[in-house]
């Protein structure tokens, strides 16, 4: 919503904006782009009658700003169906699904297209590295958007990704989450499927071979174009990745077994290897250069609160990342375990999504934090299980469980030792967490 909002502000609509709990690093952008943001719903809010409400998928009946806009009869819609029809609907879209890994590889892609002159427009759910905004309009030909299969709004409760009518569809990774919406894994199943519906027959659909899941998916039935890539040595990937290095940090691309580029980056970590071929292989789609896509990915720095690196005080490497689901923790954990010169891993995890707080997955949250040399995990009141009960089953995990933001400073400036790793993880604000302890390492330093 704060990108749909980028947008409409670079458009010329006067833009304002609510939200109840809005922290940086999109609060920093909107404001730096000059859109009004109220906090909470109020009624009162809507007294200026605008012409259009976006209503975002986080609203329902009963919101005092719903009601209020109901009841005064004035024109709203969906974020997602606002954008297709006033936005890109010239344009060729390239959308990117799956559980993990969407901020991320869209932001590869729109980062590849820029930097060869494509001038793409994207929305990216998150502040890129490499631009000052997470959405444009773009004046190439491309409009790669991150394709979330969460609901739309409360009024029209498909996926989002239903609205976008892809050329290129990259589905990533497909597993259960957000237990709020989806009953069971099935139903995603569904909807992702219906995306794929969606892509015309001389449109691509871009397959992770490494996921079981979606080659099942296809058996369902694919009208388009479809191509396969693999991380992992899948046998009959038309794309793939060799590693030429531990950590990641330097791969082989090869298409239908022919070398096509070598990626050297400052990134490591087998989910970026596989994020990164994914947007290689959408950019090859959508005719680029296979070499100068691998090259400049040298440049690309991730979004904000993906794996970012935010201090380096005390020796201490402390990273902010937005895993919230059990398997984006364990591949954040592995990526910094695979750093052969780096010390400990200190997890810090907040459960705030729906399917956290309801303890759905917590057997898979446990096996994943068996990663960790130390888990620190917040427990607040609206969770609906103990996090006590985790209990890692492995002799080198310690767990710690506090109420309190201060508590968990505290227990990290006193156990992190200098090479240590810390990554703070939640999809949420954290209380603030971050900047506390940057500061409080500063200070130390």
């Amino acid at each position: 919503m704060g990108g749909l909002a980028l947008m409409a502000r670079s458009m010329g609509y006067q833009v304002s904006g609510s939200d109840t709990d809005i922290y940086p690093p999109m609060s920093s952008l909107l404001q730096e782009q000059g859109v009004l943001i109220q906090p909470g719903y109020a009624a009162s809010q809507l007294n200026s009658r605008p012409d259009l409400v976006v209503v975002g998928n986080a609203l329902s009946r009963g919101n005092p700003a719903v009601e209020e806009m109901l009841r005064q009869r004035i024109p709203y819609t969906s974020g997602p169906h606002w954008l297709m029809n006033e936005l890109i609907p010239e344009k060729k879209v390239l959308a990117i699904a799956g559980t993990h890994g969407k901020t991320t590889t869209s932001a590869m892609v729109a980062f590849i297209l820029d930097t060869l002159g494509l001038d793409p427009g994207f929305l990216i759910g998150g502040v890129p590295g490499n631009f000052p905004v997470s959405a444009r309009c773009g004046k190439g030909q491309w409009f790669v958007i991150e394709a979330d299969e969460y609901d739309t709004a409360f009024f029209d409760k498909r996926s989002k990704f239903i609205h976008y009518r892809p050329e290129i569809a990259v589905l990533g990774n497909l597993e259960f989450d957000h237990a709020d919406i989806f009953d069971s894994i099935e139903d995603i199943e569904r909807q992702f499927h219906h995306l794929v519906r969606t892509v015309p027959p001389d449109g691509t659909v871009l397959i992770n071979a490494d996921d079981p899941r979606l080659q099942r998916l296809l058996e369902q039935g694919c009208w388009s174009q479809v191509q396969c890539y693999s991380s992992k040595g899948g046998a009959t990937a038309t794309w793939q990745a060799q590693t030429l290095a531990e950590d990641c940090s330097a791969f082989e691309v090869t298409r239908d077994g022919q070398h096509c580029g070598t990626v050297r980056w400052h990134l490591f970590g087998r989910p970026n290897m596989s994020n990164a071929l994914a947007a290689i292989a959408a950019a090859g789609t959508a005719g680029v250069s296979s070499a100068k896509a691998c090259a400049t990915l040298a440049g690309f720095r991730l979004p904000r609160r993906r794996l970012e690196l935010i201090s380096t005080a005390r020796g201490i490497s402390l990273f902010d990342d937005f895993a919230h689901h059990p398997t984006a923790v364990r591949t954040t954990l592995a990526a910094l375990r695979s750093r052969s010169q780096a010390g400990r891993v200190i997890a810090v995890l907040e459960l705030r999504s729906n399917t956290m707080r309801g303890g759905h997955q917590r057997h898979e949250l446990a096996d994943a934090l068996t990663l960790a040399d130390i888990a620190i995990v917040r427990w607040h009141p609206d969770l609906e299980w103990d996090p006590r009960d985790l209990a890692p089953s492995s002799d080198r995990t310690t767990l710690r469980v506090y109420d309190h933001i201060a508590e968990i400073v505290d227990a990290i400036l006193t156990q992190a030792r200098p090479t240590d790793q810390v990554v703070l993880m939640s999809n949420g604000n954290f209380g603030g967490l971050r900047n506390k302890l940057i500061d409080q390492l500063s200070q130390l330093h």
